[in-house]
């Protein structure tokens, strides 16, 4: 059985959240675990053996996948969930583009924004907050998602900012409509009540 290092309100909650889509909730071990938290609260909690003592961290007999998008492309293919792209699809390339765009280009460029830190090289190198808004509006201006008609695991993952980090995260009305579908739906709003009220 597979297992997941989870904290309840973290990076993780997402992974918890495709478990639930994917129906798939009774082969993993989802095993809460203490973090660090940005106020002070929590600590690096000795039962998580992420090497970093952070979350998500996916233990697959002697095989570990560490952050998110990781997790969730690996979900999608060990479980062959249409949420993904396997090798082989016409999207799979796309599908793979949107989930590392998150993590290597969009999450890093909206925490710099909230920090207001500006340089030239963080540009040059992430792009800008209105650059990377930019390229959801002109995806999600066409499409209700951002493979196509599809609610994919890439929406869930990319969208998942919008619903925690709220006004800190500006953006025109198709992406913030498209933030709360993704956020509305059933697994996500039940994951996210169980979460609020106790541990998962």
């Amino acid at each position: 059985m597979l297992t997941l290092y989870h904290s309840p309100q973290s990076r993780s909650t997402s992974v918890v959240q495709l478990i639930e889509e994917m129906g798939v909730r009774d082969q993993i071990d989802i095993r809460t675990v203490t973090i660090p938290r940005q106020d002070g609260s929590g600590a690096r909690d000795p039962a998580n053996p992420h090497p970093e003592g952070k979350v998500p961290y996916l233990v697959d007999g002697d095989d570990t996948v560490r952050e998110r998008a990781a997790a969730m492309i690996y979900l999608t293919d060990r479980f062959e969930s249409p949420l993904g792209r396997p090798v082989g699809h016409k999207q799979r390339g796309l599908y793979l583009s949107w989930m590392v765009w998150y993590q290597s280009v969009f999450e890093p460029v909206g925490i710099f924004n909230w920090a207001k830190l500006d340089h030239p090289v963080l540009y040059d190198t992430f792009r800008d907050y209105d650059t990377a808004i930019a390229r959801l509006d002109e995806v999600l201006s066409r499409q209700p998602y951002l493979l196509g008609a599809d609610f994919s695991a890439a929406d869930m993952l990319i969208s998942g900012v919008f619903g925690w980090a709220g006004d800190m995260m500006p953006a025109p009305k198709v992406v913030k409509d498209w933030a709360d579908r993704c956020n509305s739906r059933p697994e996500a709003v039940r994951v996210a009540e169980a979460e609020a009220g106790k541990p998962y």
